[in-house]
């Protein structure tokens, strides 16, 4: 009989313990009670410490099988197991904390602060170790991060288990460990594919776009790690000129004749990208830059300039929103002036970024491109993050490894994506080898280091 009552509404979504005490499962969970408290006990069994190393990878293997014919909600029950499961013990850190703090200035001060590492150390920490273990183990572990991380934002409950494996990834992938090697054209097919599917910045058009950047008058190096062969993990391409590049379309032009490399005083990093997402975090990107000037410096002793051709991502979306206020700012004249290049009927916002809708027929020399260069200064030079850090991620990789604001090319990217990204803005950035602890020091204290002629710009 219906009496017009409605059913109760189910609760909200059960934790991970409440499942595992459960013994029917609900619709919107992937794993029943007793598959996930099966898939407990074989992520146990993984670190049972009656087993070797070799036992427990080849345990983890099984469950990597597993892994990868599973759901995609299957996969996010497993990881919130590793993450909610695997947590250390807080009543043995709360012992190992008083005993430390009651050894301190004895002689059983180093004993102690021993056992608290032990105590704060998750068996998480192991279970992953155990997955590294097998031959594919790192490759695994790599991918289920990549895999992860879009769900951070919506799922908090995974913060421990990324932060477990993001700790793990900066020590297995440390530079000391990474070997650097030269692609070219001669390299495998295979490794030539992956840099024509990893590349970030500038998108490879094909195998005669490939050819070019890797000619011999080009250079293109990569960092590679022994747990993932034939794998590049970070790779930067380079131009050999006699003179700091402008514009991108020449360095990517399959018809442009080879350079002379005797004549070559100046090498320009025109594009760095970073291959694996699993690794995101991870920072080896200043320790190639290193490296790779260092290999160029002995092969090429007369490269006397190391300077950058880069995108600034994020600067026209930032100008969409600023412009206002950026136009406000403006003395009257200058104003004034803008309005008679123009010929609007009132200059606003909207008809300065509607004017630079057609950049590519805007004259380099014209006030409106002083405009938009001059914003650009700023964006790259004051607009700062909560943080206190350059809003531009590319700006805060350069400047934290010294390098500084050398110019603003006009139209150096008339690619769609240029357009899209910074209305064809690019930046160069210097990497004066006899200054880059002083602009170490100067950007740490919140400073960007800058040329005379970006400076100029907003003044």
């Amino acid at each position: 009989m219906n009496d017009g009552a409605k059913p109760p509404a189910e609760a909200g979504p059960r934790s991970t313990r409440e499942r595992l005490g459960a013994v029917l499962g609900r619709k919107a969970e992937a794993l029943s009670p007793w598959v996930l408290r099966r898939t407990l006990r074989e992520l146990q069994h993984i670190i049972d410490p009656t087993v070797s190393e070799v036992e427990g990878g080849r345990r983890a293997a099984g469950v990597a099988g597993w892994y990868a014919r599973a759901t995609p909600e299957q996969r996010r029950d497993c990881w919130l197991l590793m993450s909610e499961q695997f947590a250390p013990d807080p009543a043995a850190i709360h012992a190992a904390r008083e005993a430390y703090e009651s050894a301190l200035g004895t002689d059983d001060e180093a004993q102690a602060e021993v056992h608290l590492r032990r105590a704060i150390m998750a068996p998480r920490t192991r279970l992953l170790q155990r997955f590294a273990a097998f031959p594919e183990g790192v490759r695994f572990l790599v991918d289920m991060r990549a895999e992860l991380l879009p769900q951070l934002r919506s799922n908090k409950r995974l913060a421990a288990l990324d932060a477990e494996l993001q700790e793990l990834f900066s020590t297995w992938f440390d530079v000391g460990f990474l070997e650097l090697q030269r692609i070219s054209w001669d390299s495998p097919a295979s490794l030539v594919e992956k840099l024509i599917k990893y590349e970030a910045v500038h998108d490879i058009r094909g195998w005669a776009d490939a050819k070019n950047r890797l000619d011999e008058d080009r250079r293109c190096y990569g960092f590679f790690h022994p747990r993932l062969p034939g794998e590049p993990l970070i790779f930067v391409e380079v131009a050999l000129l006699q003179e700091l590049a402008g514009s991108i379309p020449p360095l990517l032009d399959e018809e442009a004749e080879a350079a002379d490399l005797r004549k070559a005083t100046t090498a320009i990093f025109y594009s760095i990208s970073n291959t694996q997402r699993g690794l995101r975090g991870v920072s080896f990107g200043d320790s190639l830059i290193k490296r790779v000037v260092e290999t160029l410096h002995a092969e090429f002793p007369q490269l006397k300039t190391f300077a950058t051709l880069s995108p600034i991502p994020g600067f026209r979306a930032w100008l969409g929103k600023h412009a206002e206020a950026l136009l406000a700012a403006l003395p009257a004249r200058t104003r004034t002036a803008l309005a008679r290049e123009l010929a609007p009927a009132e200059l606003s916002a909207p008809a300065l970024l509607a004017a630079l809708d057609g950049v590519a027929g805007v004259n380099e020399k014209s006030l409106l491109a002083r405009w938009l260069l001059g914003a650009a200064a700023r964006y790259l030079a004051l607009e700062q993050d909560e943080g206190g850090r350059p809003l531009d991620a590319v700006a805060r990789f350069h400047l934290g490894n010294g390098a500084r604001v050398e110019r603003l090319n006009w139209l150096a990217d008339p690619s769609p994506k240029g357009l899209r990204q910074s209305h064809g803005v690019m930046v160069n950035y210097l990497y004066d080898l006899k200054r880059l602890d002083k602009h170490r020091a100067q950007f740490a204290q919140g400073k960007v280091p800058m040329a005379s002629a970006i400076q100029s710009l907003l003044d």
